[in-house]
This record gives structure tokens, sequence and C-alpha cells, in this order.
């Protein structure tokens, strides 16, 4: 791969994003923990289409291929972002990737309890995944902690993007003024 520039991110641009991340954050807050209506029912599609695909090289591992099936599309828009040096179409896959954690945990936490409605009234996922592990007491708090790496994870690519954009003005003031 070429080094390519990284498309610079302007106050304009960091402020479009800071709208755009409040009103995503606004709606995550608002909507059922664990669980944005729009956004967690194209993951749902994903989901359940990673099932066949790890299906077809083993049955074993078919219950991982729902949880791998809504996190592989967002990491592979974000590593063509990237490639492209687009950073905040890179923070915008993040995001998604690590919102996904959210809704994963939310999965998780209902190992045990068994409450969520499922696709076709299957297995659950991660109560086999846990039963197998031999975890399956510990749902919740496995749970937990999948659910502050998400929060964490998009508090990283928040300071990412600032970072960034405090970068290109730097480097915008040094251009501007080569002296200093």
């Amino acid at each position: 791969m070429e080094k390519r520039e990284w498309e610079p991110i302007t106050g304009a641009k960091l402020a479009g994003f800071g709208f755009g991340f409040g009103l995503f954050l606004l709606l995550v807050l608002r909507s059922e923990p664990g669980f944005v209506f729009l956004l967690d029912h194209a993951n749902l599609l994903f989901h359940e289409a990673g099932h066949p695909l790890v299906g077809l090289f083993s049955s074993r591992l078919e219950p991982y291929g729902g949880t791998l099936g809504q996190l592989v599309f967002p990491c592979a828009l974000a590593v063509s972002f990237w490639r492209r040096g687009h950073p905040l179409a890179v923070a915008g896959a993040a995001i998604w990737f690590f919102e996904n954690w959210l809704n994963i945990a939310r999965y998780m936490a209902d190992a045990r309890r068994l409450e969520l409605p499922l696709v076709g009234g299957g297995e659950h996922d991660w109560n086999t995944i846990f039963s197998r592990w031999q975890v399956l007491q510990y749902d919740t708090h496995i749970a937990a902690v999948v659910r502050l790496a998400g929060w964490i994870g998009i508090a990283a690519v928040c300071a990412w993007v600032a970072w960034r954009a405090w970068q290109d003005r730097q480097r915008a003031a040094a251009r501007a003024n080569p002296a200093l």
C-alpha cells in the first residue's frame, strides 16, 4: 500500500462529526439499553448471515458466526476507509463497530434468562457458547465488561478524531507561518 496523506479534519468537518455523534449518542441513550432500533436491526442481518457462513466451515463454530458477522462488516469498512485516508469515515465505522459491542453485551446478559426473541426461534448463541466454556453463571458479568469495552472504544474513537483534528490544525498553522 502506498503512503497517502490523510484527508484533513477541518473545523467544519469536526463540528459536523460532533453534531452527528451527539445525535447518535442521544439515540443510543434514549433507546432500549443495548438496542438501537434501526441500527441494530441492520446489525441483526449481518449477525444472521454470519451463522451459515461460519457454519460452512464448522458446525461447532457456527454459534460464533453471528457475533463475528455483525463485527466484520464495520471492521472491513474501517479498514477500507483507513486505506483511503478518510479519518471521519474510519471513525464512523469504528463507532459502529463498538456500538455492536453494546448489542452483543445485551445478548450475552440474556444467556441464562433466555428472554430475548430469537430470529427463527433457534438456539441462543451465548447460552451455547458460555455453556461450552462453563461460564454461564457469569453471563451478566462478562456482558458488563463487554459493554464497558464498547463505551471505552467509542470514547477512544472520539479522542482519536479530536487528536487528528488538533494535528491537522497544527500542520495548517505551520504551513501558514513557516517561520514559527
